[in-house]
């Protein structure tokens, strides 16, 4: 994975509430095996039409939203279902942080292991990141400080240590694994 440390830019908004994983990722494309390729269905029946065009008014089908790395989030985003895929189809998409009020338990958990920063605003702050994202002003988003600013506001977040850590250092559940226990894996390799 690659490390999160800081991360700047446009902030697509999202106010959706009760975004669930088939929304975010629909079950018939959970037979796609590559996580590679996956962000073109990201949201697939809100951003294209039946016909296979673009539905020009979702908002990651508008410039500049369409390059956002951050994701603005209504409550409860990423309900539902464990799929997995949904957090793999934000990365492949490009999203590495998502922001919400709250989110579905697997999901938030699912994101660290794949990269993607989950941060938890509360109302007031969520509401004026809103607002940012709606005007277009650059989002920053800081893990080392675990602070996100714009320009005229900004609000501290918390993260798991361990969950920090493995973002900071870009390290898979397997890295972690390897990295916590090296020493004994190799005794254990030698006997």
């Amino acid at each position: 994975m690659t490390p999160f440390t800081t991360l700047a830019g446009i902030a697509a908004p999202f106010p959706d509430a009760d975004v669930d994983t088939d929304i975010i990722f629909p079950a018939r494309f959970l037979l796609l095996l590559d996580k590679e390729g996956l962000g073109k269905h990201l949201f697939h029946d809100r951003r294209w039409r039946d016909d296979g065009s673009a539905v020009p008014d979702f908002v990651l089908n508008r410039p500049p939203y369409d390059r956002a790395r951050i994701l603005v989030a209504g409550p409860r985003f990423g309900s539902g279902s464990s799929r997995e895929q949904a957090v793999w189809t934000l990365a492949d998409f490009g999203i590495r942080c998502v922001i919400a009020p709250s989110f579905g338990e697997i999901f938030f958990a699912n994101c660290p292991k794949t990269g993607v920063l989950p941060v938890i605003a509360g109302a007031a702050d969520h509401a004026a990141l809103m607002e940012a994202a709606r005007r277009g002003e650059t989002v920053e988003v800081d893990l080392e400080t675990q602070r996100v600013t714009w320009p005229g506001g900004g609000f501290a977040f918390e993260v798991e240590e361990h969950r920090r850590r493995a973002l900071l250092q870009g390290l898979d559940e397997i890295a972690m694994v390897i990295a916590d226990n090296a020493a004994d894996i190799a005794a254990f390799e030698r006997q």
